[in-house]
């Protein structure tokens, strides 16, 4: 019986392979044989996009997913060294609700109580992007409607500066999307 981390790599190893058209073990034999450990990220991207003509998307996909296998990147973990985080959660109400319980202040405090954050900007109904108080760390929520009653939210909490913080702010998501699920969908609005 296949385990649930062996399922997702064969799924991602035929995504990519349909996508880039290869297997990530074949790009990352590809990868070696070139000689990319070690070599910058813009440098493995440009090569990527102009030897084999995949994408920029597809390219620092695959940079990612080679410098996690080989060791040479933690999970998470952006250039400059800061860490990045996510979650997401379908809630049983339309995008334009689940939007508005992000954006408004008011609607905010009810599933997260005592953050500070400082609007940067957003596209109604899709995404918005904001400072997290002072800290210089950024939060992204991105917007999906599953159709007219269901939608889908998606947290990414960036600039985290270590492996600890960005363990503890993913619990912190996660428990705050449930709530957020639990005050829209029992309408304690």
């Amino acid at each position: 019986m296949m385990t649930a981390e062996r399922q997702r790599r064969t799924h991602d190893a035929e995504v990519a392979r349909r996508a880039a058209g290869r297997t990530y073990a074949d790009w990352f034999a590809l990868l070696d044989e070139w000689g990319a450990a070690g070599r910058p990220f813009r440098e493995i991207a440009d090569w990527l996009e102009a030897e084999h003509e995949i994408s920029s998307w597809w390219a620092q996909k695959l940079i990612v997913e080679y410098e996690q296998a080989r060791g040479l990147r933690q999970p998470g973990v952006r250039p400059g060294g800061t860490f990045t985080v996510g979650t997401s959660k379908t809630v049983r109400v339309p995008v334009e609700r689940l939007y508005d319980a992000v954006l408004r202040p008011e609607d905010r405090a009810r599933w997260l109580p005592g953050v500070v954050l400082h609007h940067r900007t957003s596209r109604p109904r899709r995404s918005a992007r904001f400072d997290w108080a002072d800290d210089g760390t950024r939060v992204s929520f991105t917007f999906e409607a599953e159709g007219g009653a269901k939608s889908r939210l998606a947290v990414e909490h960036e600039r985290l500066p270590d492996p600890e913080t960005a363990e503890r702010v993913k619990a912190f998501w996660r428990a705050r999307l449930t709530a957020l699920k639990t005050v829209l969908e029992l309408g304690d609005n």
